[in-house]
């Protein structure tokens, strides 16, 4: 009887232990990222995510919505309103710093590139034209060992945006390059301050510290970039437009520092002197 006794109290504790795991389940399902998940039955009987078929060991009848509830009204419920509402105040403060973030970069989709415009082009690129198309030379150009790609997908995209604020400034507009620094390095900090900081500001800032002073292998090709999408936009506006830009083609020579960069500019050059070379009909 002692035995039998022994027996019949381990079983019931094993019985009320394996309950209150069960009973305990909301609250694991609350941190998945699925709705629907089954908790990983003792003993190994399912695992997670399987579900539990009618047929499985312990003959108990209950279904997967016994035992599981969606995670986000778990979470809703468990979470008290102050949390909540502070959340939402969250929310609300960081999609209003966006917004206000984005439409000052619209700025770069209507302000035309100076270059183009002291040269007479007509309906001349954007200032975001030309960003956009170095961010796809980035994405299209070949493997190169030690170059991070996104990194230079960003830093294209990043390059020229404190330009939402002082505008597009060249050598002819009688600014130095050390001021022409100090206005941009205001603009992005001001640009990183209407955001709010924050982590992507920070990246933001360092995307550009790092392409103005050349510090790295990705900015060199991303400099590279920006005097090769400058040449072939200005062979284009040659041949739309018959103008002669040889200016940017001749403030460019030699100041490639790539073999990536040099190869796509001595394309766009072989290209332009094949055009000239032409005889006109």
């Amino acid at each position: 009887m002692g035995g039998l006794a022994a027996t019949t109290l381990g079983l019931t504790l094993t019985a009320t232990i394996a309950s209150r795991l069960f009973s305990l389940h909301p609250l694991h399902c609350a941190s998945l990222p699925h709705r629907r998940q089954v908790l990983v039955r003792p003993r190994g009987k399912w695992r997670m995510g399987e579900g539990r078929g009618a047929g499985d060991a312990g003959g108990s009848s209950q279904t997967e919505d016994d035992w599981t509830q969606p995670a986000a009204a778990v979470e809703s419920s468990s979470m008290p309103e102050s949390v909540l509402a502070s959340s939402s105040g969250k929310a609300a403060a960081s999609a209003a710093s966006a917004i206000q973030f984005l439409s000052l970069c619209q700025r770069l989709k209507t302000t035309k590139r100076t270059g183009w415009v002291n040269h007479g082009v007509k309906e001349s690129e954007s200032i975001a034209d030309h960003m956009y198309r170095m961010a796809v030379m980035a994405i299209i150009a070949t493997d190169i060992p030690g170059i991070n790609r996104d990194r230079c997908v960003k830093m294209a995209v990043v390059h020229d945006i404190a330009e939402a604020i002082v505008g597009d400034i060249t050598p002819s507009d009688g600014v130095s390059k050390e001021e022409k620094n100090r206005r941009e390095s205001a603009a992005m900090d001001e640009m990183c301050q209407l955001l709010g900081g924050g982590i992507q500001a920070e990246e933001m800032k360092e995307l550009w510290m790092e392409y103005e002073n050349n510090s790295s292998a990705e900015a060199k090709l991303v400099k590279d970039f920006d005097k090769v999408e400058m040449i072939l936009q200005a062979l284009e506006y040659e041949t739309e437009q018959g103008k002669n830009l040889e200016d940017f083609f001749n403030s460019t020579k030699g100041k490639f520092q790539t073999n990536l960069g040099k190869a796509w500019a001595a394309e766009i050059t072989g290209r332009r002197k094949q055009r000239l070379e032409e005889p006109l009909e």
